[in-house]
C-alpha cells in the first residue's frame, strides 16, 4: 500500500463551476426575442464593496411559468428577456402586484439568495402589494426595477453593504 495523498477540493461554494454547468446562453430568453409583450430585465450584481461579480448567476421565475437564467459577464452584468407576468392572488385572495421572483447564486454564498422584482411603472399596484408593504419603506426601492427609455427595466442586485438588496427567507 502506498502513501495516502490528500487532495483538496476548490474553496469556491458556487463559482467558477456555475459557468461550466449552468451557463446556457439561450436560457436568458424566457420568451422568444421580439415576441409580443417581450421586456428585457438587465442589471449588475455587485458585492459588499460595490465591485461587480463576474461569476454570478441570476435566475428568474414567474407566475405564468416563465423561467430565465443568465450568468453575469466580466462587468457583473446580466440580461433576461421575458414578459410581465400577470398579477396573482395570495392565499387569502388579495391581489399581488406583478412581480418576478429572482434568485442569485454567487461565490461565497452557501445557498442562493432570493428577492423579488417589482415594476417601477406600476406604483399603484406596488403600493397595495401585501409582500412589498411588509418591507420597510426606506428599503422598498431595492425591489423595484426602473423602466428605461427603450422599454427595458433596470434591476441591480447588491449582495451586501450599503443599499444591500432585500432578500427573503424562503
Amino acid at each position: 500500500m502506498g502513501d495516502v495523498v490528500l487532495v483538496h477540493t476548490a474553496s469556491q461554494t458556487i463559482g467558477p463551476f456555475l459557468h461550466i454547468a449552468l451557463a446556457d446562453a439561450q436560457a436568458r430568453f424566457a420568451v422568444e426575442p421580439g415576441s409580443p409583450g417581450t421586456i428585457v430585465v438587465r442589471g449588475t450584481v455587485t458585492d459588499g464593496a460595490g465591485a461587480p461579480l463576474p461569476d454570478a448567476l441570476v435566475e428568474t421565475w414567474q407566475a405564468d411559468g416563465l423561467f430565465g437564467r443568465c450568468p453575469t459577464d466580466a462587468g457583473g452584468n446580466y440580461e433576461i428577456h421575458t414578459r410581465k407576468p400577470p398579477p396573482v392572488p395570495t392565499i387569502d385572495g388579495t391581489l399581488q402586484a406583478r412581480h418576478i421572483s429572482v434568485s442569485v447564486f454567487a461565490r461565497g454564498l452557501l445557498d442562493r439568495v432570493v428577492t423579488r422584482l417589482y415594476f417601477g411603472d406600476e406604483a399603484a399596484a406596488n403600493d397595495a402589494d401585501p409582500t412589498l408593504s411588509m418591507v420597510d419603506a426606506d428599503r422598498r426601492h431595492c425591489l423595484v426595477a426602473e423602466p428605461g427609455a427603450d422599454g427595458s427595466y433596470r434591476f441591480d442586485i447588491r449582495l451586501q453593504g450599503d443599499d444591500e438588496s432585500v432578500f427573503f427567507a424562503i
